[in-house]
């Protein structure tokens, strides 16, 4: 889910810059935090992964009528609604103040009809020098300029979240009657409390008053329905960890011979465009890893992106694992072992793979945290060239997680981030069928949920594809995402490195859907991040092997592949054709990999009908809306 912050011409440039990154700190992982023109609030379809829309302190009224009723309707169907150096007016017939003459009949307001009231956001209306104003309950807030309430009183659902020491409000929140809340601060607490906006006051002041600003931001976001990571998190990437099954001695030497690393002498790094990596043997890798950790707990503040190199990797080997200590987010030998396990089910034993090559998941990279599996292999072209493949890059949490274009992908706790390199010969899957990558990638998740290992049929059913890329599951009638696709390939010598992204829902807590979710309470506790990670794998593996004897055909998954999408005959509206189309969905295209179509006036079939064909890459579906637009980055 996102957290939207306006951006207007009517929002102050600082009070907008503070505002995402006190956002930032306060809900990463849970949510992501995204500007929003007004353009969009008009235009886009923004309201239907909009967890809050914040309004920064404004010098004016929001002025498109389209935006003002989009940000109406959104609230007043259950969104929520944020306004940061904002007061508010409170008319209705309880108020004492009527009617709305004065505010102007597109001023931007929410109901409580239950109640009989209207507020309205009121915006900056003094821009008089910066001050400092105490609370009731105590402490300090800071204002830049001034906003004022008026009217404003408990009344139906109308709440005050605090009062000025002179008993005047300072914040006030509302309900809608379908479950939408609205709130205000008159107080800039998107500042955040320094010296510089705190030179009146002691250092001890600075620190309370920086205290009752979080305070008072926590408890209003958990007013407004969101939930707000319970943890401190991570603030700097930790080592990774070399490993392959105690079974394949070969693999780790071979890995680091193919990448010019030489560890006779200890230590070894290797530079790269994006990154430095600096590889451990075993003993001295745990030191590093003890380091990282104490820096990351006494980290405070936001994470220092200077401090993130290199990037520390140990090196397994059979007899020097890592123990539950090292990795106590995934079991290693666990892991090992249910890929093991799901590799025979598929009929991928230990003479599955040609002599000298491995399965998928047996050479892994693994980290409890990382930048992002994706970027430390597909933007450091050294490594990446000459890494043998497959090799699983896999973390528990990611710091800077990627998704398509320029989407930040969460990755909370619980989440299942995996970055796979595979290597196939362009005279075996030629590069036009590259495309169906992500299409066979999403299958095999969701075949994996399936599985007795993860969900089991019962429950595993619930999870489907969206095309191009995601992975979604129904629940209760309704569509929601739980994991995504992304595929970055760089050609050469004949051959493709394609660097397959997965980010998965497994067993987050709330707001996110997750796979636990799925499953009823005794049944959860059988799920674990090591058999999920390890099924997908070997579905996969055995996928691709099929993929590549059929010469890249798609032809071999094409009827399980539209048995487990959400969309045959899907009556859906083309915004990339002049001018918009309804279509009816029909299927894949077995040659490219298109989205076949047909326009709603020829679905009967029959001679000349023609299709519309959708390229993956270059177009968006709003499942929600039932809309395609062409993709915007």
């Amino acid at each position: 889910m996102n957290v939207l912050v306006y951006t207007g011409p009517e929002v102050l440039t600082a009070s907008l810059s503070h505002t995402l990154s006190t956002f930032c700190s306060l809900l990463l992982p849970n949510y992501t935090v995204q500007a929003v023109t007004k353009q969009s609030l008009a235009d886009h379809p923004w309201s239907t992964a909009c967890a809050l829309l914040v309004f920064p302190s404004c010098r004016a009224v929001l002025s498109s009528a389209k935006a003002v009723h989009a940000v109406k309707s959104y609230v007043e169907d259950g969104g929520a609604y944020l306004g940061l150096s904002s007061g508010a007016s409170l008319r209705g017939s309880r108020t004492g103040l009527e009617g709305s003459s004065d505010l102007g009949h597109q001023a931007l307001r929410f109901e409580d009809k239950t109640a009989g009231v209207t507020i309205y956001p009121m915006f900056r209306s003094k821009d008089d020098a910066s001050e400092w104003k105490p609370l009731q309950q105590g402490g300090n807030v800071y204002h830049d300029g001034w906003s004022e309430f008026s009217g404003v009183e408990e009344v139906g659902s109308t709440k005050i979240l605090s009062r000025y020491a002179d008993s005047e409000v300072a914040g006030v929140v509302c309900h809608t009657q379908n479950g939408g809340k609205a709130a205000f601060w008159s107080p800039s607490l998107e500042y955040p409390v320094t010296a510089d906006i705190g030179s009146s006051l002691t250092s001890e002041e600075i620190k309370a008053a920086e205290q009752v600003r979080m305070t008072l931001l926590r408890d209003t976001l958990r007013e407004l329905g969101l939930h707000l990571p319970e943890d401190k998190p991570p603030s700097c990437p930790l080592p990774q960890f070399l490993i392959a099954p105690t079974s394949r001695a070969d693999i780790i030497p071979r890995v680091l011979s193919a990448i010019g690393v030489d560890m006779g002498s200890g230590s070894a790094t290797l530079v790269d465009t994006n990154d430095t990596f600096a590889f451990h043997p075993f003993s001295a890798g745990l030191d590093q890893l003890r380091e990282a950790r104490v820096r990351s707990l006494e980290h405070t503040g936001e994470p220092d992106e200077a401090n993130w190199q290199p990037k520390h990797v140990i090196v397994c080997t059979p007899t020097e694992r890592p123990s539950s200590e090292h990795t106590p987010l995934f079991d290693v030998g666990k892991y090992f072992a249910a890929l093991q396990r799901a590799r025979a089910q598929e009929g991928l034993g230990a003479d599955a793979a040609p002599e000298g090559e491995w399965g998928m998941g047996e050479a892994l990279l693994y980290a409890e945290v990382v930048t992002s599996t994706q970027t430390m292999l597909d933007k450091n072209p050294r490594l990446l060239s000459n890494l043998p493949a497959p090799l699983l890059s896999l973390a528990s949490r990611q710091l800077t997680g990627r998704g398509r274009g320029n989407n930040v992908w969460l990755s909370p706790l619980g989440s299942l981030p995996i970055s796979l390199l595979i290597r196939p010969s362009l005279k075996e899957v030629p590069a036009q069928k590259l495309v169906f990558v992500q299409y066979l990638f999403s299958l095999a998740v969701t075949e994996a949920c399936r599985d007795p290992a993860v969900l089991g049929q019962q429950y595993g059913a619930a999870v489907r594809i969206k095309w191009p890329n995601d992975v979604y599951a129904v629940v209760g009638g309704e569509n929601r995402k739980i994991g995504g696709i992304l595929v970055n390939t760089s050609f050469g010598s004949g051959k493709v490195e394609v660097v397959i992204g997965s980010g998965l829902n497994v067993m987050n807590a709330r707001p996110t859907l997750s796979l636990a979710q799925l499953l009823p309470p005794e049944s959860a506790a059988n799920l674990s991040m090591e058999a999920t990670t390890a099924t997908i794998l070997a579905k996969f593996d055995a996928m691709w092997r099929t993929f590549v004897e059929h010469g890249g055909s798609f032809e071999p998954f094409m009827d399980l592949y539209l048995e487990r999408w959400l969309h045959s005959d899907q009556l859906v509206t083309v915004t990339s054709v002049s001018p918009p189309q309804n279509v009816r969905i029909c299927g894949i295209t077995p040659e490219h990999g298109l989205l076949r179509t047909i326009p709603e006036r020829r679905a009967g079939g029959g001679m000349g009908v023609e299709y519309i064909d959708l390229q993956p890459d270059g177009n968006s579906f709003d499942l929600m809306q039932g809309l395609i637009k062409t993709k915007t980055y």
